[in-house]
């Protein structure tokens, strides 16, 4: 593997920032959105010939037009202060005494709207009986920002453990992560394996990673893994120094931004207009300098130690088979070191697979909640985890590479002109 020249990465950074001012940086939801928005709006030429498709496309029947995104009701809230940021809390009262508390961690440059559909479906849910809890992680949604700027995933561990010690102090727990969400589950079992041995009967990680995520290579070809990396803390800190200019190009890209989070949150060809503007928001919501304060950590995620204290725990590991932000290889990975957990991939699924398909996410999750509610019992669980695997997976790898080749030829044509 080549080494990073400095200057290359500085030039290549300060396209990156160009690429940023004209829209791309609104579909940094993922864990490498930065980069992801610079390749993108690079081919800014060819993505404006899609923008009468995207507002064709919006403008067609939506089964989610109507839906009630971000409003649904909940019995009490508060804020929660862990290490001098303010968390917001909603909970979701069980109708009589609950088998189980269930505590919903969201992902990077989301916020607890990503679990809508299974805070609607399960909502008064009796068998068992759940107890729900939901929070915006520090610097996403209604939580506030770390006061120095800086993130990492062993801070969100520590915020969850306090989320847990004022509003769920006793009872069994299950614990449930999306993407990032799923990174700061695996933290708290290496900060505070007590409180997930004392307490936690079940763990859900859906779309998520134990590390390695350098080597994501988003879809395109390896070498953009290698430049992603390479570029992660020069970008980090331009983005710091510019928030304005990323922050004012947000706001004039829309189309560009749907397209984004179309491509890279989804896996079906057309899903819900509303659900992409949907997510889109929740991306719009989080701002620039946190985006940049979490690059770094995510970088350096490494927790496959961490997962053996979820080896003896009802667990369920849940990802789409064309997932490009957390692929489908690091849910296997994860799988392979929890034998005995349930495992589902799921078709036509990208990152956001439990909104895009809540039907079978929330399927997957019922029997997760039968089965720890029965240990919390002292039960023995009546069903066995479930292992699915989807064939398709290789099917999509073709797809990927033709996607990939055309990005990387947009990014050449860049670097080009800019001289880099």
């Amino acid at each position: 593997m080549a080494k990073s020249d400095p200057k290359a990465a500085q030039a290549a950074a300060k396209v990156a920032t160009e690429s940023l001012a004209k829209g791309g940086m609104t579909a940094a939801f993922g864990l490498a959105g930065a980069l992801v928005g610079a390749l993108a709006a690079g081919a800014a030429a060819g993505v404006a010939a899609e923008r009468f498709a995207v507002r064709r496309r919006r403008r067609a029947g939506d089964p989610y037009a109507d839906e009630p995104f971000g409003a649904l009701p909940y019995d009490s809230a508060q804020v929660v202060t862990a290490d001098g940021v303010d968390l917001y809390v909603e909970i979701v009262e069980a109708d009589g005494e609950p088998d189980l508390t269930v505590i919903f961690v969201h992902g990077f440059a989301l916020d607890m709207g990503t679990w809508h559909f299974q805070r609607r479906v399960f909502t008064g849910h009796e068998d068992p009986r759940l107890r729900m809890v939901f929070y915006d992680q520090p610097g996403h949604g209604h939580s506030g920002p770390r006061p120095d700027g800086d993130y990492t995933i062993d801070q969100l561990a520590d915020s969850l453990a306090e989320v847990i010690a004022k509003v769920a102090p006793d009872g069994p727990l299950v614990l449930a992560g999306h993407s990032m969400g799923g990174m700061t589950l695996m933290a708290l079992a290496e900060r505070h394996s007590e409180l997930v041995l004392d307490r936690v009967v079940g763990v859900a990680l859906i779309s998520t990673s134990a590390g390695h995520l350098d080597d994501v290579a988003l879809g395109f070809p390896p070498i953009v893994a290698w430049l992603r990396g390479a570029l992660t803390p020069t970008l980090a800190k331009v983005l710091r120094w510019q928030p304005t200019m990323a922050e004012r190009g947000r706001r004039s890209g829309s189309d560009l931004a749907y397209l984004l989070t179309e491509r890279y949150g989804f896996g079906t060809s057309n899903p819900s207009p509303a659900l992409v503007e949907y997510v889109e928001r929740m991306n719009d919501g989080t701002k620039v300098e946190v985006i940049a304060g979490y690059l770094a950590t995510l970088s350096q995620h490494d927790r496959y130690a961490a997962l053996e204290a979820f080896a003896d725990l009802e667990t369920l590991v849940v990802c789409g088979d064309r997932d490009q932000l957390t692929p489908v290889e690091h849910t296997r990975e994860i799988a392979n070191l929890l034998p005995k957990a349930a495992l589902l991939e799921i078709p036509d699924g990208g990152h956001c697979t439990l909104m895009e398909h809540a039907d079978a996410t929330n399927d997957a999750l019922a029997q997760l909640f039968q089965r720890a509610a029965a240990v919390a019992a002292g039960r023995r669980p009546t069903t066995a985890p479930e292992r699915t695997e989807v064939s398709a997976a290789k099917q999509r790898r073709g797809w990927a590479r033709r996607a990939g080749k055309q990005q990387r030829r947009a990014l050449d044509r860049i670097l080009r002109r800019k001289g880099a």
